[in-house]
């Protein structure tokens, strides 16, 4: 355990409280092992709030070219995710128009966007600050599933509720095809969508 947060631990120990809010910090960040990267992927995709999409550019002067922008993500609320990052979105946006030619996408996630890396002392590029990449599409959703992204995403993103609206936002996911992660030495894992959508994010316990 990190000396800081050992120490922070330590001075709030005395109220049953605090002493369950240090638990809650400790499991956020036990890290499935290495060698379980369905779940190690399942973890990062719930730890993050945003993440790097990347589209095929359909603007001047970077048309046909990877574009990636930032935005934010939920797979559901905080304990509760599903594995499928969604998006509060708008035909405004200019990664949102590519999208409209080309659902075709890239999302990256990293640990390097919590504490986690920082307080480990891992540099975002190294293999051991766990990320991910996902290969699929990007698509509208509605109805009931449309009512769990939003419950997913204004839970951790409440800024959300007064956006303008103007704007005709609508709820998307990330439809995964493919799984990629870096968590350790030795090169990139895959894992496909069963494996992904198989694995428990977290050990059970009891």
């Amino acid at each position: 355990m990190d000396a800081v947060f050992r120490a922070a631990c330590l001075l709030l120990w005395a109220s049953s409280s605090s002493q369950a809010s240090c638990s809650r910090v400790q499991i956020r960040v036990r890290i499935p092992p290495h060698d379980q990267p369905a779940r190690v992927a399942r973890f990062v995709a719930h730890q993050c709030d945003w993440a790097s999409m990347a589209t095929i550019s359909t603007h001047k002067p970077a048309v046909g070219q990877p574009f990636s922008n930032a935005f934010s993500v939920s797979d559901g609320p905080d304990g509760s995710g599903s594995g499928v990052p969604y998006m509060y979105l708008t035909r405004m946006e200019i990664s949102v128009q590519d999208l409209e030619v080309n659902p075709q996408a890239s999302l990256s996630m990293s640990l390097a966007q919590t504490d986690y890396c920082r307080q480990q002392g891992f540099d975002p590029q190294s293999p051991l600050c766990a990320h991910i990449i996902l290969s699929g599409s990007v698509v509208q959703v509605n109805g009931t599933e449309a009512e769990f992204a939003k419950k997913a995403l204004f839970s951790r993103h409440p800024e959300m509720i007064d956006w303008p609206s103007d704007h005709n936002w609508f709820f998307a996911k990330f439809n995964i095809t493919q799984v990629w992660v870096l968590d350790y030495f030795g090169g990139v894992k895959t894992v496909t969508p069963d494996e992904y959508f198989q694995a428990a994010p977290h050990r059970k316990l009891g």
